[in-house]
């Protein structure tokens, strides 16, 4: 029973529903023809009101027009008279002025007679001044003749007079040579060689002011041309600081007790020459306590030999085979550790696209040396410096990016496993050439030793910054023999200059300090003196950074109270 009441309401709720639609749609349609006729009897309306519009819009302009018409015709009749009045005016002035031109050329026949007569008695006057010019001009002849007789006289007279002068001007000579011979006994020299003496002296004289005026413009031009290059410079050495890195062709590995190298060395040596078989190093085991000392000129190897070590040490099982499994999975270990430190490295710089083989040779330079200053920190180094001198001269981002680049292979020659006869900075060329690098980059690698031409702004960057890198104090260790035989040379140098006491070499050779004679040297040969022996050790000579050369002159006055 529910369901039934509720489906009756839902019934009467939809019939409900349709009747209210269907009458509201009607009562729609009904406003819809209300407003459509209304609609339609607005615009029959407006069409009127617009038609009526347009007629009176129609006749003002039909009136207009005829008011235009009238307006022309009127203003043509008014511009028709005046032309005519015009027309009349000038016809009136061109009479008037024929009759005044006929007037006029009577006069003008009258005039022209009064000018002809003019003329005749100027002619007269003309005449006459010309008569009396040539009667002027013959009087000045006969004056003339008369000037050339007293010249003539005067002439022989003057010839005598320089008869005379020769006679006496002979005289004189012979005068003035017997006393040049006087002051010849006297003086005990000769006129030659007084002049000798006389231009020694000058010459002496001029070759000190020229030294002197050479050295001020040589020093001028320094400090002109240099002045930003050495600003730039030292704002990127003072922008970069790295660490100082030592080392040696030789490792040394330290054991906890002597009792080891027994099991090292092994039966009759069986373990040692395994191990420097497996590795390409040299052992030394000798005295010196809990230590064995690796040495190969192979930085790698020898890093090979010093892991195998460790972990043999570590492990305690040392024999051929295990030396040879240790050995091949230390090299493997250390192979992988190249690797990652080249990826480190090149994310470090922020250097993108470097290839996988270049990538491992920058890994490799962690391992090797060069006067003592580790490879890899040095093109690390002139990387960052290189990047910084770009900057400071205003290059494009592109090309610092570039010089960068170019700092951290510029070395990459160093580290190749191929043996060539080519020098390291050729080869690095070439593997730079081989990888796709830049022609820049190429060229900058190539010619950081000038072993090839620049041929762009990027490799003399990479040249000073690699100076700057290796130069700088600490950088690296110099071989004794060489740093003793360069400041032999630097004294020896100083020495060679007259009037030179003594010569010292201070600050490892980066000043030079000269003692001189104060009787023998003044001070203004000082001054020259210390610039001839600069000039000569920089045409010479070869050194990092640059020599000062201090020239020191003292006068001693010694005297004894008795």
């Amino acid at each position: 029973m529910p369901y039934l009441i509720l489906i009756g309401a839902a019934l009467g709720l939809i019939l409900g529903a349709a009747i209210g639609y269907f009458l509201v749609r009607r009562q729609l349609e009904r406003q819809h023809l209300s407003q459509t006729s209304e609609l339609q009897a607005r615009l029959a309306k407006d069409q009127k009101d617009t038609t009526a519009r347009i007629q009176a819009q129609l006749a003002e302009a039909k009136q207009k027009a005829e008011q235009m018409v009238a307006s022309a015709q009127q203003k043509n009749e008014t511009i028709k008279k005046q032309k005519i009045a015009e027309a009349r005016a000038r016809y009136d002035k061109m009479k008037a002025d024929y009759d005044l031109h006929r007037k006029e050329k009577g006069a003008d026949l009258r005039t022209k007679e009064k000018e002809l007569e003019i003329t005749r008695k100027e002619l007269q006057t003309e005449q006459r001044r010309l008569q009396q010019e040539q009667r002027d001009a013959q009087r000045q002849l006969e004056a003339i003749e008369t000037d050339r007789s007293e010249l003539e006289t005067l002439r022989d007279s003057l010839n005598q007079q320089l008869s005379v002068v020769a006679k006496k001007k002979a005289q004189l000579d012979a005068a003035n040579e017997e006393r040049i011979k006087k002051l010849e006994r006297i003086a005990g020299l000769s006129e030659r060689e007084a002049k000798d003496q006389l231009l020694d002296a000058v010459r002496a004289k001029v070759e000190t002011d020229a030294m002197a005026i050479v050295r001020d413009r040589i020093e001028q031009a320094k400090s002109q041309a240099s002045r930003e290059a050495k600003k730039i410079v030292i704002q990127t050495i003072q922008r970069m600081g790295a660490e100082h890195t030592i080392e040696n062709t030789v490792s040394v590995f330290n054991l906890d007790s002597d009792d080891l190298k027994g099991q090292i060395i092994g039966r009759e040596g069986r373990n040692i020459r395994a191990l420097e078989s497996a590795t390409g190093a040299e052992i030394v085991v000798d005295d010196t306590p809990e230590a064995i000392v690796i040495s190969s000129f192979d930085p790698i190897r020898r890093e090979v030999c010093r892991l195998s070590l460790k972990r043999l040490v570590a492990d305690g099982r040392i024999h051929p085979a295990r030396i040879e499994e240790v050995v091949a999975k230390t090299r493997k270990q250390l192979d992988d550790e190249i690797r990652e430190i080249g990826e480190r490295t090149v994310i470090d710089l922020n250097i993108h696209g470097l290839s996988a083989d270049l990538t491992r040779m920058v890994g490799r330079m962690r391992f090797r040396s060069s006067y003592g200053q580790n490879l890899l920190m040095h093109s690390r180094e002139t990387a960052h410096l290189c990047a910084t001198m770009a900057a400071e001269l205003g290059l494009s981002k592109k090309e610092i990016k570039l010089a960068k680049r170019a700092g951290l292979l510029h070395d990459i020659g160093k580290v190749a496993e191929e043996e060539t006869e080519l020098s390291h900075a050729l080869l690095g060329m070439e593997l730079c050439k081989k990888s796709g690098e830049h022609p820049h980059v190429v060229n900058a690698v190539g010619a950081h030793h000038d072993e090839v031409e620049m041929d762009n702004i990027i490799s003399p960057i990479v040249q000073a910054c690699d100076a700057i890198s290796g130069a700088r104090p600490g950088a690296r260790r110099e071989i004794l023999e060489s740093y003793l035989k360069r400041i032999n040379e630097l004294e020896e140098i100083a020495l060679s200059h007259d009037g030179v006491l003594k010569a010292y070499a201070m600050q490892a050779g980066r000043e030079l300090r000269v003692i001189v004679s104060s009787e023998r040297v003044s001070d203004e040969r000082a001054d020259d003196l210390s610039f001839q022996i600069s000039d000569k050790i920089q045409n010479e000579m070869q050194y990092p950074g640059q020599i000062k050369v201090t020239v020191i002159r003292e006068k001693r006055a010694v005297a004894y109270a008795r």
